[in-house]
């Protein structure tokens, strides 16, 4: 039996997240895509908290454009409220998701931004 996309993706997620994991100082910065938006956060897995987190729904994140460039505005968006918190590392999770196009995109916004990973 073929599996939906949906149903791949989590398990390809699954995989993906018996290795990554955050921590205070070096959290995971994970990634939702939707069809009409994205977010990201960073979170600490430790303690179960949110540290950082940016939307392209929100109405304070403001972001403009094509969906890629939004997804390179929140990567930079993000770098920057991180850094703010004292966040210069964090771990990509990319949440089941191939990495390229808008996931691509978050990722290098938020290297440009200052963030290592």
């Amino acid at each position: 039996m073929a599996l939906t996309k949906l149903e791949r993706r989590l398990r390809i997620k699954r995989r993906i997240r018996k290795h990554v994991s955050g921590t205070a100082t070096k959290p995971r910065l994970s990634v939702f895509r939707s069809n009409k938006g994205m977010d990201a956060q960073l979170i600490d897995d430790v303690n179960g908290v949110t540290l950082v987190a940016v939307s392209s729904k929100s109405k304070a994140d403001k972001v403009s454009g094509t969906k890629t460039e939004i997804a390179k505005q929140l990567g930079k968006l993000l770098a920057e409220k991180a850094i703010k918190k004292g966040i210069e590392t964090c771990s990509f999770d990319r949440n089941g998701y191939l990495y390229h196009g808008r996931i691509k995109s978050l990722a290098e916004g938020a290297r440009e931004g200052g963030l290592k990973f």
